[in-house]
């Protein structure tokens, strides 16, 4: 199936169906173009899914920009029976890594995603975070 001869809107319409088929559980994706910007919309049900499906669409077709907007679903939270556990805080300072906080507080760097997870509220990517910002360090 050749898009030689295909419009960019038809090679963007051909790369979400593309997208679509393989099954990554995006809830309504769909993409917006305005020239030859693309800006790919959905729920994704995790922030790993949501990288892989920019990957996915930008193998297929060759834009100016894409732009991702896909959602990430929240998750509901799982309230267990039982006393609470006490909650920690950091406030980030220049050198801090998500790796070096899962190393002072778990004596693993491995488990920093534990606490990317529990601050997605303001953290968009576990390599980005900001001196001042206050983490929550789940126990």
């Amino acid at each position: 199936m050749g898009l030689l001869g295909s419009s960019f809107e038809e090679k963007v319409r051909a790369a979400v169906d593309a997208v679509r088929a393989l099954g990554l559980g995006v809830g309504d994706l769909d993409a917006r173009i305005e020239g030859k910007v693309v800006t790919l919309l959905g729920t994704a049900p995790s922030m790993e899914v949501k990288t892989r499906v920019m990957q996915e669409f930008n193998a297929r077709v060759e834009t100016d920009n894409t732009l991702n907007q896909i959602r990430v679903a929240k998750a509901e939270p799982v309230v267990l029976p039982g006393p609470a556990a006490e909650e920690r805080w950091h406030v980030v300072v220049s050198g801090d890594t998500l790796g070096a906080l899962a190393k002072k507080y778990y004596g693993k760097g491995s488990l920093y995603m534990k606490i990317f997870e529990a601050n997605k509220d303001q953290l968009s990517n576990p390599d980005l975070i900001k001196v001042g910002q206050k983490l929550r360090i789940p126990s």
